[in-house]
């Protein structure tokens, strides 16, 4: 599909998708999620693709939120859709087989703060804030902040986020471990976000989805139990080429030469 609200770009098997619409703080309205869906259907298809990004455009903000003048039409008869919308394109990202790095390079608070966790590692510039400031608007977050904050925060600390609606700033938000990484700088994002997603194209890359899927199942509760897929993934792992050329690559003292088979 033709997008007008994302920019994709892509080089060294990396994906870099740029939520484009600056003059919104990059707010996600659903023409937006539709397009995300979409870019998310050719990161699975594509093999050529590796590894993705997501970041803002501009400076302010990564994604300011969902767009608040769609979210003046929620009625009751749509409002659980409206959800249910974001959510099923968000866990496309979290359960995404290939690794997928959010770039913070602003404000990511409400939807653009439930994007970024859905993401397998987060990158933000000293400058970033986050929040999910729902509560002040008469809602919750529905595209799976409720459940995603506690998994990286802990429980108490996400209660009083999401009830205070306040937003903390990336210092505090990689002590919390909300983030993983802060880079002084702008220009220093990309790079960095790269530079993770290289050592991770190292790597054995069945090793690498067996990886995601694996501790994403400790997180869901309704699948078989996450040691058992741990289990079931080892075994996989190990009738592997990858496997093969790992093993004999450290008896012969060279690096390996991973072909995903």
């Amino acid at each position: 599909m033709a997008f007008e609200n994302l920019q994709l770009s892509h080089q060294d098997g990396i994906l870099t998708i740029t939520i484009a619409r600056a003059p919104k703080m990059n707010s996600l309205n659903q023409q937006t999620l539709t397009e995300i869906r979409s870019a998310m259907e050719q990161v699975y298809s594509d093999k050529s693709i590796k590894g993705v990004i997501f970041i803002g455009e501009g400076e302010k903000a990564f994604v300011a939120g969902a767009d608040i003048a769609e979210f003046a039409t929620i009625t009751g008869v749509n409002s659980r859709k409206f959800s249910e919308n974001g959510q099923e394109v968000f866990s496309s990202i979290e359960t995404c087989p290939k690794p997928v790095i959010a770039a913070v390079n602003g404000f990511a608070l409400g939807g653009g703060c439930e994007l970024a966790m859905a993401c397998h590692i987060r990158v933000a510039v000293q400058s970033a804030k986050f929040g999910l400031p729902e509560v002040s608007l008469g809602l919750i977050p529905g595209y799976g902040g409720t459940q995603r904050l506690p998994q990286l925060i802990g429980k108490g600390k996400a209660m009083e986020l999401i009830m205070t609606g306040e937003m903390i700033p990336a210092n505090e938000a990689k002590t919390l471990g909300l983030v993983n990484h802060i880079v002084e700088t702008q220009e220093e994002l990309l790079p960095k976000a790269k530079e993770i997603l290289s050592k991770i194209f190292n790597k054995a890359p069945i090793a690498i989805e067996m990886v995601i899927n694996c501790i994403n199942a400790y997180y869901n509760k309704s699948e078989e139990d996450g040691y058992q897929t741990e289990a079931n993934s080892f075994g996989i792992c190990s009738r592997t080429e990858d496997f093969k050329e790992g093993t004999k690559a450290f008896l012969e003292k060279r690096k390996p030469n991973f072909q995903g088979k």
